[in-house]
């Protein structure tokens, strides 16, 4: 398992780009973005390093073959040819998924059907629907590829915050924002509508130099030819560091003060956290260096009346305009008449993002001292 395999990033869609950037930034191959994600290739451990240290990816899959097939007998028979041994383990169960677009084979379900009787005739492993595993089949005029799923649950998963507020911002999602507000780890930032901390909690791992995947296991620990003993090893090598900057949440609503805190507290980052019950009215800035406020508020598609919503944004721009002078400001909404609403002087806004079956938009401004 030493060749260089294509590696497939999936990203959030509207990110491709920043995921790329990401990407490069980590030493990853020529991180080409394309619709839905970013292509690199490498060996297995950079598949391992990929889920571990990429904040942006939703996933990582691999792809271990492809070829042409135009009916069904032929997908099965070019399926019993690819080397399964060499990737899967036959004392484990898999799922097969598939999709088809614009092919011959048309039945997604029927396709699924054959790859996977095609890996437990030639394998042996069993086939089951809630197997940690998944083999994915994609077939796009008649080219099937085939992709392991190298991540398991969805790497926004950090697997150290189970409290969550009514309408989360994916980790994934807020570490892609907080990069595109040119956060590198060495400022204060600010979230007066925290919600369960997200942004704060991700912004203060960045600063302190902590794996996001460090937290949780991947469905590739249970792949034939992995090796704890270098997975350990490279889980060993981040350079942590003790941040400078602090990073501070603030919201109206007492329990996810209390959700943001404890999740703070198993990321290994409350002492550089803090969390505040108070409303916007009560907002003021931190001591030392302007840095950034982020903030996703509600809006009307999202959580309750959009028409209440716009005192609260012109209240969160009223306070941010007289106190926070200096400070750069990042707004995530689905609604830019919400963002206007604030008065802030924002530049153009960013590429819309599929976020909970919505569409948002990440907004910048500078707050000129």
């Amino acid at each position: 398992m030493s060749d260089l395999l294509p590696i497939f990033l999936v990203a959030p869609p509207g990110l491709e780009t920043v995921l790329a950037e990401e990407a490069r930034d980590q030493g990853f191959a020529n991180p080409q973005p394309v619709p839905g994600g970013v292509e690199t290739a490498g060996n297995w451990p950079e598949v391992w390093r990929a889920n571990l240290v990429l904040r942006g990816a939703a996933r990582v899959l691999v792809r271990i073959a492809q070829f042409r097939a135009m009916h069904l007998a032929q997908l099965d028979k070019r399926a019993r040819k690819v080397d399964w041994g060499s990737v899967l383990r036959a004392d484990l169960p898999v799922r097969v998924e598939a999709r088809c677009r614009k092919s011959r084979i048309y039945h997604a379900g029927a396709a699924a059907q054959r790859v996977a009787r095609a890996i437990t005739e030639t394998l042996g492993c069993p086939v089951s629907e809630t197997a940690r595993i998944v083999v994915k089949l994609r077939i796009d005029d008649d080219l099937c590829t085939i992709s392991l799923d190298s991540s398991g649950e969805a790497l926004h998963k950090r697997g150290h915050k189970p409290a969550v507020g009514k309408a989360p911002m994916r980790e994934n999602l807020a570490a892609m924002f907080l990069r595109q507000c040119g956060y590198s780890g060495t400022e204060t930032v600010v979230d007066p509508m925290c919600g369960s901390g997200t942004f704060v909690i991700e912004a203060a791992e960045i600063a302190a130099g902590l794996y996001p995947g460090r937290s949780r296991g991947f469905a590739f620990e249970d792949l034939a030819g992995f090796q704890p003993e270098a997975w350990d090893a490279l889980k060993a090598g981040a350079t942590t560091r003790t941040p400078q900057a602090r990073f501070h949440g603030f919201d109206r609503d007492a329990g996810a003060i209390r959700s943001s805190a404890a999740n703070a507290q198993r990321a290994g980052v409350a002492q550089t956290c803090t969390f505040t019950c108070q409303p916007i009215s009560a907002l003021e800035p931190p001591e030392g260096a302007p840095g950034l406020v982020i903030v996703n508020p509600p809006y009307g598609a999202r959580i309750g009346n959009r028409k209440a919503l716009f005192s609260v944004y012109g209240a969160l721009g009223q306070v941010l305009r007289d106190r926070f002078r200096g400070w750069r400001v990042g707004l995530v909404t689905s609604d830019g008449g919400l963002a206007k609403a604030t008065g802030l002087p924002w530049g153009p806004p960013g590429q819309p993002v599929v976020h909970g079956g919505l569409k948002v938009t990440l907004w910048q401004a500078d707050l000129a001292g």
